[in-house]
């Protein structure tokens, strides 16, 4: 079936952590979006939830750095940060482990990915799950894109896997939402958290809005570094979406920088 629902958010952790600390304001406008989101995902009828986002080093490090995992766990667990500084419980999550091997082994008939029964939900996860699925009652299947440790996973092979994910949705019978999660610029856990270089967000996000793979798959990861911090790898996830939206319009409903979050907060919504 068809994928029902495609779109994006960030996932910054401060977005809960200091939510008390954010002109309230431009928070609740961005809170209010993510509800939104929420009652989309849920009007339509998705029977599960592609997040695809970008690990940080919680499952993941140098000894083991997979351009791409799916995750196909009977249950997650998150989050692996303090739960009293994130703000969010701990939880058990669903998972859907025949769905998810279903699209596994789609998705590796043209790109080779890595797989996992055992994940420990950080705040990439846990933080977007926290307004998508606030009872966590819908089945999870987690994805990473290797967006923080080089060698990076290259952006053309990123629009590739999410092409992937697309074929491997639309060839199942159940119902299947995709969100991708990240950036888009910040610069975390250095000196500069909190600086956002709110030009180059909306810069790229006009060329995301077009769904512009030329564009999009332009970046260099020198200048992105340089523009848009380490968290600007983030882009990836928003180029899987986009790939796997198949050239789908994108409809921005909120984005604002928020320095106490330290990230450019994003709400959008492909046009499928």
């Amino acid at each position: 079936m068809p994928l029902v629902y495609a779109g994006v958010c960030s996932h910054a952790p401060g977005i809960t952590a200091r939510a008390e600390r954010a002109d309230p304001v431009v928070r609740d406008e961005f809170y209010a979006n993510l509800q939104i989101m929420s009652e989309d995902i849920k009007n339509s009828g998705a029977e599960a939830l592609i997040v695809v986002g970008a690990e940080h080093f919680a499952n993941f490090f140098m000894n083991n750095m997979p351009a791409f995992c799916i995750g196909m766990g009977e249950e997650y667990q998150g989050p692996i940060e303090d739960p009293e500084w994130l703000k969010i419980q701990p939880h058990k999550v669903p998972g859907t482990p025949d769905l998810s091997m279903r699209i596994i082994s789609e998705v590796m008939q043209t790109v080779d990915t890595a797989f996992a029964e055992e994940w420990k939900f950080d705040h990439g996860i846990m933080v977007p799950l926290h307004f998508l699925t606030p009872e966590y009652d819908l089945p999870i299947i987690p994805v990473n894109i290797n967006c923080q440790g080089p060698p990076l996973t290259p952006l053309h092979r990123a629009w590739e896997f999410g092409e992937a994910l697309r074929r491997a949705c639309d060839a199942v019978p159940e119902k299947v939402a995709l969100v991708g999660t990240g950036g888009i610029s910040h610069w975390p856990a250095t000196p500069d958290s909190g600086k956002i270089n709110e030009a180059w967000d909306r810069e790229f996000l006009e060329k995301f809005k077009r769904n512009d793979k030329d564009a999009m798959l332009a970046y260099d990861d020198v200048e992105t570094y340089n523009d848009a911090g380490q968290g600007g790898f983030e882009i990836r996830t928003f180029i899987a979406a986009a790939a796997a939206a198949k050239g789908a319009t994108a409809d921005v409903h909120f984005f604002a920088p928020i320095p106490i979050f330290a990230v450019g907060c994003t709400c959008a919504r492909f046009n499928l």
